[in-house]
């Protein structure tokens, strides 16, 4: 199993950026994805999250409303759309396969993880 996140880089805050996880190794659609982040001397913290099949997504209450996840089984990749970025937005961005479940937030319930791309907003 092989996870792959894409898209970050460096922006002015009120920018965007669109992160990509391409899952390889595994069905799809049988797994939930959730992006988290970390910054510097701080804990991992879920972002968001996508159901099995996409029936179902949720956000953390700091990204609701700027964030926006989304998936194409036909490629088997999913994408976080991050806009009105803000300097506090600045981590390394992950993305986690699991079997889904109701505290996506935590990263004990997901079984792969990609190595991560470093996503830094500017004031």
């Amino acid at each position: 199993v092989q996870l792959v996140e894409s898209g970050g880089g460096l922006v002015q805050a009120g920018g965007s950026l669109r992160l990509a996880c391409a899952a390889s190794g595994l069905s799809f659609d049988d797994y939930a994805i959730g992006w988290f982040r970390q910054a510097p001397g701080k804990e991992r913290e879920g972002v968001s999250y996508i159901s099995r099949r996409g029936g179902y997504t949720d956000y953390a209450y700091a990204v609701k409303g700027r964030f926006t996840i989304s998936s194409d089984s036909a490629t088997s990749t999913v994408y976080l759309q991050m806009d009105s970025l803000k300097p506090e937005d600045t981590a390394v961005y992950y993305c986690a396969a699991g079997g889904g479940s109701y505290s996506w937030w935590m990263p004990y319930e997901y079984d792969y993880w990609g190595q991560g791309t470093q996503v830094t907003v500017s004031s």
